[in-house]
């Protein structure tokens, strides 16, 4: 399919929705990237990208050129990931400006419709290997949800705003990024970097913002080589840990909590209900969508192969 105008606005919209959630405690980017399709183009390019940049700095001296290079730049589908990429810086800011005030001042609801959000959304790794669970990968997935509930079930500490900090939490934080089921604004908030980092953004502290960038692009191009590699070659079990660590993060996103993460008595549970079975509604009406079209797409092809006498 021809690349288009409106493919470039709706790639750069999908990674504006992935962008936006990053800025917002308890929302993962990766789920996020898993609902509106982008997960395996981001992973995918940006791995290629890495390996491309770190041949090219290899090659170079050693005066064999850039073809290395190249040939790891080829596979990147840059039609839907500079789109993407440009969204997600844009609408990262906005949300921060904007929809992050909003999210604190009704937490409680907002994190009932996320939290019905990545419910739904545990059916996408739980069901992409297209392959069959046994006992063991549900004791796998077990842990690895009972590791992100206690995680996400810590209250938030209050680490100096030092450079070398800065970095090292960016550089922690953007791992949450490509994987669903953690938010890295909420790992942020847990080591008492959120407010700061907001802070930055709103007054444009070019200082404190490029040594968490440092630390962004440090950390995704150590960690996302180990998630290419791990989906590539052990793609079951690596959707498996995904799904349990996606279940157990839930726990960040219970309505009912305060800002110490101590579990409260349920109130206006009407409301609080209805806003969960509306962000379920909403991924479970996604994802039947997107099965029904590859399915036409599927049968489209079909019909255009000849069938052989």
């Amino acid at each position: 399919m021809p690349n288009s105008v409106g493919s470039y606005i709706f790639n750069a919209v999908r990674g504006g929705a992935v962008g936006a959630s990053e800025a917002l405690p308890g929302i993962s980017g990766g789920t996020v990237a898993l609902i509106v399709g982008l997960y395996d183009k981001l992973i995918g390019g940006a791995g290629h990208m890495v390996s491309g940049i770190r041949r090219y700095v290899a090659d170079v001296p050693r005066g064999r050129g850039s073809e290395r290079a190249r040939e790891q730049f080829r596979h990147v589908d840059w039609s839907v990931l500079v789109p993407a990429l440009v969204g997600m810086v844009a609408f990262l800011g906005m949300a921060a400006l904007l929809l992050a005030p909003l999210v604190e001042a009704h937490t409680q609801y907002a994190y009932a419709l996320f939290f019905g959000l990545v419910l739904a959304c545990l059916w996408i790794p739980y069901t992409g290997a297209g392959r069959r669970w046994h006992a063991w990968h549900y004791l796998v997935a077990l842990v690895f949800a009972a590791g992100a509930f206690f995680l996400t079930g810590l209250p938030g500490a209050n680490l100096p705003t030092h450079p070398v900090v800065v970095f090292l939490a960016a550089a922690v934080a953007v791992c949450a990024l490509v994987l669903p089921g953690l938010s890295g604004s909420f790992i942020l908030l847990t080591l008492g970097l959120y407010e700061p980092t907001i802070s930055a953004v709103g007054d444009l502290d070019v200082a404190y913002l490029s040594v968490f960038a440092l630390g962004m692009l440090t950390g995704l191009s150590l960690f996302v080589k180990l998630l290419q590699y791990l989906l590539e070659n052990f793609h079951h079990m690596t959707l498996v840990v995904l799904t349990g660590l996606m279940a157990g993060s839930l726990r960040a996103l219970w309505p009912w909590q305060d800002e110490d993460r101590t579990i409260l008595t349920p109130t206006d549970v009407p409301a609080t209900v209805a806003l969960m079975v509306v962000g379920f509604a909403i991924v479970a009406a996604a994802i039947v969508w997107e099965r029904r079209k590859r399915l036409r797409m599927e049968e489209a092809e079909y019909r255009r192969v000849p069938t052989r006498v």
